[in-house]
Order: structure tokens, then sequence, then C-alpha cells
């Protein structure tokens, strides 16, 4: 069902107010009442439409995700399926390098609500899903559960925050690839779980 008008205008509204809060003051100050004051809405509205800071948050960061989510249904090189799985790898990393490195407070008032169980957040699931999917394309025998943690780990909020400061977005893009790259191109297969050792 397409989304009404005054529902949309008013999601907007509330992610925009959302966004601006945190920007200014931090996780702290992000809560339903203050996000409702600023976007011009009721707190019940916020409410209904988000349930809570923590979906909040989640709808802010996957409004932010869209195009990378956009490019990997698709079918269009680089991140789509016409692509071969490393190189679908390298670029979702590389998309989620700038994505990061332009939204570190998101990052990090994301990652302190969902600090509980941030494994169990949908947008994190999503992408982990998609590069152990690919890792066990272009890695076969390689635990591509673990090691797509791994990659994720390198979103870190605090991490990011430190590189981009010593090395802008370009440093923070340079060593995604060549850690996606050395993944990729490894000779020794990390054991499958259960496995044992040689």
């Amino acid at each position: 069902m397409a989304e009404r008008a005054d529902a949309a205008r008013n999601r907007r509204a509330i992610l925009r107010a959302a966004e601006e809060l945190l920007e200014a003051h931090g996780f702290e100050h992000v809560s339903l009442d203050k996000v409702a004051a600023a976007a011009g809405v009721g707190k019940g509205t916020v409410f209904r439409r988000f349930g809570s800071r923590t979906g909040l948050l989640t709808a802010l960061l996957e409004e932010r995700a869209a195009r990378i989510a956009d490019g990997i249904e698709g079918a269009a090189a680089p991140l789509g399926a016409a692509a071969p799985p490393g190189e679908r790898l390298t670029a979702f990393l590389a998309a989620l390098a700038d994505l990061a490195a332009h939204n570190v407070a998101l990052l990090a008032a994301h990652e302190r609500a969902c600090a509980e169980d941030k494994h169990a957040d949908p947008t994190y699931r999503r992408w982990h899903e998609h590069v152990t999917r690919l890792l066990t394309e272009a890695r076969p025998g390689l635990d591509a559960d673990f090691t797509a943690h791994t990659l994720l780990g390198m979103f870190d909020a605090e991490l990011v925050r430190h590189v981009v400061a010593d090395g802008g977005a370009a440093r923070l893009g340079a060593s995604v690839r060549s850690v996606a790259e050395a993944v990729l191109n490894g000779e020794a297969a990390t054991p499958e779980p259960g496995s044992p050792p040689d």
C-alpha cells in the first residue's frame, strides 16, 4: 500500500529532526519527545511510526543505506548480481565505508541503541547475510560467517571516527579495500565451523 502524502511528509520531518538533534547534541538528546517537538508532530505520531528511539535510529540508518540496498537488489555492477562475488563484496564494503565516514554520529548512536545485541539488529543482519553469501561464493572453505562479522567490524563507529580524523574518508576507503582484497586473495582458508585443526 502506498504511503499517504501526509504520512510520508511526517516521516521525513521526523527523520530530519532526529538527525539534526543527533548532530547538534549527541545520542543522549535524541528522545521521542524532543524529536516530536523538533519535527512539529505529536509524540504519539513518532511512537506509532517508529516504536522507540532504537526503531527511529534504525530507520534513519536504513534511509542512509537505501542507495546501497537498491544497488544490491538490482543487477548492475558493481553492487548488483551481474558482477562477480568478489567485485560485489569490494564494492559493498567501499559503499559502507563512504556511508560510515559521512555518518559517524549516526553509527555511534545506532550502536549505543542496539548495544544489548547489535547482531540481532535488522540492518546489521542484512549486511552480514549479504557479506556471508558473497564470501561463500568467492572463497569456498572460508568460515564466511565469522569473516563477515570481522569485515563489518571495520565499521565500528569509534574506529571510523579515529581513522577519518587522521586521513579522512579516503584513508578509510583505501584501508577497507585493502583488507577486503587480502581476504579475497588469501591462500589459506579459515576452517569451517566445527572442523578439526590440521
